[in-house]
């Protein structure tokens, strides 16, 4: 017998294949294509930027959380070329501000070009540096507190930036984490993958972090397997 809902004699796929058409799918159907963000996605690549974005549905998913949360102030670790930063923005409004973290200064001046050809230059505080310490002097500065924190930076320092933005954050704040599960080395004792391992503090941290509610999804499509998790911090009572 035939699972229920299965293709029955449809050409088999490799997994990777089928995740990608089906993202395709989406994309075309409920996502559609929008001119400024494949800009952006055009001239990352042309700038040698690595394909590393957030795909299109998940790009729109940040974009529903931001709405969700009626975020007015986002933060954002890991700029790489705007093109999750173009659809935080898109979702604050006017009054609204995002500011995004990138480590190589290429890249930032790649991701500032990507946001003015999307008319959301107003919106959007670039800062360029290490991003333990740009949280640190933000943290200093007195800045925030901010209404989502989308967290997409290097693996293996998840935990310390996981840290710097509950200092940057309020009772309510939403923290979104990319690219947690590492295609199953989470849980993969012998792993040596620093992104891995990183990822596992992080989920540790969140165990033991009584100001934070959190979970994890895990994830497949264009970018293979992977998944994210969301984080609340907890109501004063």
């Amino acid at each position: 017998m035939t699972p229920s809902g299965s293709a029955g004699n449809a050409p088999r796929h490799s997994d990777s294949e089928l995740w990608t058409a089906v993202d395709r799918y989406i994309t075309n159907t409920l996502v559609g294509h929008d001119p400024a963000l494949e800009a952006a996605l055009d001239a990352s690549a042309a700038a040698g930027l690595p394909p590393i974005a957030v795909s299109p549905p998940q790009g729109k998913l940040l974009w529903f959380l931001a709405r969700l949360q009626q975020a007015r102030e986002v933060l954002e670790l890991g700029t790489l070329g705007a093109y999750s930063t173009i659809w935080l923005a898109r979702a604050i409004g006017r009054a609204g501000r995002v500011v995004t973290v990138e480590l190589n200064p290429t890249y930032a001046e790649v991701a500032i070009a990507n946001v003015g050809r999307a008319q959301l230059t107003g919106l959007v505080d670039q800062r360029v540096g290490p991003a333990v310490e740009v949280l640190a002097q933000m943290t200093s500065a007195g800045e925030g507190p901010f209404d989502l924190i989308f967290i997409d930076a290097d693996k293996k320092s998840t935990p310390e930036y996981f840290t710097g933005a509950l200092e940057l954050s309020r009772p309510g704040t939403l923290i979104v984490t990319d690219n947690v599960v590492r295609g199953g080395g989470l849980i993969d004792a012998y792993t040596d993958d620093e992104g891995a391992l990183g990822m596992r503090r992080f989920h540790e941290l969140l165990a033991a972090e009584t100001r934070v509610t959190a979970t994890t999804i895990q994830t497949v499509g264009a970018k293979g397997y992977d998944g994210f998790t969301v984080a609340q911090v907890a109501e004063v009572d």
